[in-house]
């Protein structure tokens, strides 16, 4: 497998010190006030998702609080220590709180469309972000080179399908659009708590000053950040990727489709590497600043992952329905099929990640 390191004789990296981790963190800490000043000007809105405005600044918030908790972990050496791991889980409790609403309604929005798309009901809608349309178990026989079964071999059983496909993405949207509702409650309510004033506050003395140590001035970043890149690497050498490159695994179907409602233990480690990828990105874009390039293998990798999060989680969320008391036979049907998809789903993100990150990036300093 080939990999990549950040090699510490390239000029473009080379004497990297604490005063560069403290201009990314003011930087960050900055983007972090100006989207929660535009939020509170937006307003949260009367409908779910608020305005527009209110959105993209909820967005602008996470994605600032995230690479903030995530610099504090990679660089947290140079760092406060009791300050930084104070810090760290109040930025993770508010990134988590505010992007709940936005992964339910996705969810809901990726689950009907895959029913529509299954039972036959209406033209094929647009695919998720990276997704192209067929389901996953063939795309990912396309790309392994087999050749997979015409679609109208699916077409015996679509009746069936199609009898309880209507009251399965009833069922669906009944239980996300009210998982959706309370995490906009819990969202409204995390925003006006005295926890968060009391991050917006650290945050805005972090926009002027960062707490590093005494010795950070002087000290090289870029062990640390090749620290985070070898954690990723073995985290993802620890992968099956000789199953992602099968296009059929039944052992996670099976698990799906009992009555142990545990998330099935093969997603944990993928779900691990996205976390370690995305750490492993913003220590990049500490060494090298705003110009850094663009590195497409983590850019398609990390997009493959989040289709793998998506998919695992609209699975769990199908199964999580057809475990309902009292449904209808045609109804669980459908759910069945639709989680089978949805793990198909997850096969092809496995197996297009090892495509992409098992190939040399092009250009890379």
């Amino acid at each position: 497998m080939a990999q990549q390191h950040l090699d510490p004789t390239d000029p473009v990296a080379g004497a990297v010190t604490g005063e560069a981790l403290a201009g990314y963190l003011r930087a960050q800490a900055t983007e972090f006030l100006r989207a929660l000043r535009q939020h509170r000007e937006a307003g949260a809105g009367a409908g779910h998702n608020g305005t527009e405005d209110s959105v993209d600044a909820a967005r602008a918030l996470r994605r600032s609080a995230r690479r903030i908790s995530g610099s504090l972990h990679t660089f947290r050496p140079l760092l406060d220590t009791d300050w930084s791991e104070g810090m760290r889980p109040e930025l993770a409790w508010l990134s988590g709180t505010l992007a709940l609403e936005h992964s339910y309604a996705a969810r809901l929005e990726r689950l009907l469309a895959a029913l529509h798309r299954l039972s036959g009901s209406a033209p094929f809608p647009a695919q998720p972000v990276g997704s192209a349309a067929g389901t996953g178990a063939e795309r990912a026989m396309a790309a392994s080179g087999s050749a997979g079964p015409p679609v109208q071999a699916a077409a015996p059983e679509r009746g069936s399908l199609t009898v309880g496909a209507a009251k399965a993405g009833a069922l669906l949207d009944r239980q996300l659009t009210l998982a959706r509702t309370r995490a906009h409650s819990s969202a409204l309510q995390a925003l006006g708590s005295s926890r968060f004033h009391a991050v917006a506050d650290k945050v805005a003395v972090l926009a002027s000053e960062v707490p590093l140590t005494h010795s950070a001035a002087a000290d090289d970043l870029r062990p640390h950040a090749a620290a985070a890149e070898e954690r990723l690497t073995d985290a993802v050498a620890a992968l099956p990727l000789v199953t992602a490159g099968h296009p059929y695994n039944a052992e996670a179907l099976i698990h799906g489709l009992s009555p142990d409602p545990s998330p099935h233990p093969q997603d944990a480690p993928w779900h691990q590497v996205r976390l370690l990828l995305r750490l492993h990105r913003y220590a990049r874009e500490v060494l090298l600043g705003q110009n850094a390039p663009v590195d497409v293998r983590l850019l398609v990798s990390g997009q493959a992952l989040n289709r793998h999060r998506d998919a695992a989680e609209a699975a769990a969320a199908a199964a999580a329905a057809a475990r309902t008391p009292r449904i209808a036979p045609a109804t669980a049907y459908a759910l069945g099929v639709l989680h089978a998809d949805q793990r198909h789903e997850v096969e092809a993100a496995r197996f297009s990640f090892q495509q992409s990150w098992q190939k040399q990036t092009v250009g890379r300093s």
